[in-house]
């Protein structure tokens, strides 16, 4: 086995040193490129897809009435009033789905940053 404290060890210690250094450089070169491209697609502060606004709406939409619909049923089976506690349920769930529905886009749409290059109005510092 070689000594590495030897004479000729020191050349290959310096040397085995500068290329760990080489490599340590290379590799935060690489995490810095791969934190820069990953940053941008990134949602800020609850924004969504236009996908997942879509989901989200139309599934908040969907659950209401067949909440509505769900406990009319079951109130006509108790009581026996079939189908007309079911009618007037799913209109209820209607209404409530749709009231859902408004509620959450303008939450959204408080939470999302206009677009760029968007005018929104006049503003308060513009003359009348």
């Amino acid at each position: 086995m070689t000594d590495m404290r030897g004479s000729g060890g020191n050349g290959e210690e310096e040397r085995v040193r500068e290329q760990s250094q080489r490599l340590k450089e290379k590799i935060e070169r690489a995490r810095g490129q791969f934190a820069a491209e990953t940053a941008g697609p990134q949602r800020i502060g609850g924004e969504m897809t236009g996908m997942g606004r879509a989901m989200r709406l139309g599934t908040e939409f969907i659950a209401a009435i067949l909440v509505g619909a769900g406990a009319g049923y079951l109130l006509d089976r108790w009581l026996n009033t079939a189908p007309w506690l079911m009618l007037v349920m799913l209109l209820i769930g209607f209404a409530a789905g749709v009231l859902n529905v408004v509620r959450a886009a303008e939450s959204m749409n408080r939470a999302a940053p206009p677009p760029p290059g968007s005018d929104l109005g006049p503003g308060s510092d513009d003359e009348d």
